[in-house]
């Protein structure tokens, strides 16, 4: 690193669905040179791996004796992230309306939480030149000593209109968006109300509340932000 770059830094970005989490945090990681970490990724993958091998997700015994199996490696280029469960790519397959169903429960369960969040430390503390990491339980369980924690939060309506947007630009058919807000609501409780690092935002953290802002005006806001806690390093 040479003496004129900044300091690495580690952002933590959490929040619920459809507060443009994952497109600000990738788009804020590459224009400043970061590592992206999506981790629902992650969770959605072990998920994935429990529902093609036959583990019953409503099963937290069955979950938990299994936690340990896949292999999951996480790539953390902003431009093009991957993720591969036992050497095959599940970037598409983590993406299905099964998996999405099941996410909550599995997730829920605590030694997947203790696994997932022992890999997630593990990128963190491996990135060269700093990373963000996006979540719902980084500032507060994963990253606690984050150099900034970012808080994203939007309206109901606001967040099942974006989420209807990905669903149709998906391919899929049209979204029932009153459908989408109460999907929303439903996985924010059983985030929230989880007794294993529930979603909630850290003390300390920034909040930005995007219902009435652009993609572009959300990242340039976040990008502001992580050059202040830099330049004050």
């Amino acid at each position: 690193m040479s003496p004129d770059a900044p300091a690495p830094v580690i952002v933590a970005i959490d929040g619920p669905s459809g507060t443009g989490k994952s497109s600000t945090s990738r788009a804020v990681a590459a224009k400043l040179g970061l590592s992206y970490l999506d981790t629902g990724a992650q969770y959605r993958a072990i998920t994935w791996w429990m529902l093609t091998h036959g583990i019953d997700v409503r099963d937290a015994e069955a979950v938990a004796a299994a936690a340990d199996r896949p292999e999951i490696l996480s790539g953390t280029d902003p431009a093009e992230p991957t993720i591969t469960v036992d050497g095959t790519d599940a970037s598409g397959p983590i993406r299905t309306q099964e998996v999405t169903g099941a996410v909550s429960a599995v997730s829920a369960v605590p030694a997947v939480r203790t696994r997932i969040t022992e890999l997630q430390r593990a990128i963190a503390a491996g990135a060269p030149t700093g990373i963000v990491v996006e979540g719902r339980d980084i500032g507060t369980t994963v990253l606690p000593d984050a150099d900034l924690k970012i808080f994203l939060t939007a309206s109901p309506e606001a967040r099942a209109a974006r989420r209807g947007g990905e669903l149709k630009g998906s391919g899929g058919r049209p979204v029932d968006l009153d459908a989408t807000r109460e999907a929303l609501l439903r996985r924010d409780a059983a985030d929230a109300g989880r007794k294993t690092s529930p979603l909630r935002k850290a003390d300390d953290a920034v909040e930005v509340d995007t219902t009435e802002l652009t993609l572009e005006q959300v990242i340039e806001c976040v990008v502001t932000l992580i050059e202040e806690k830099q330049q004050a390093r």
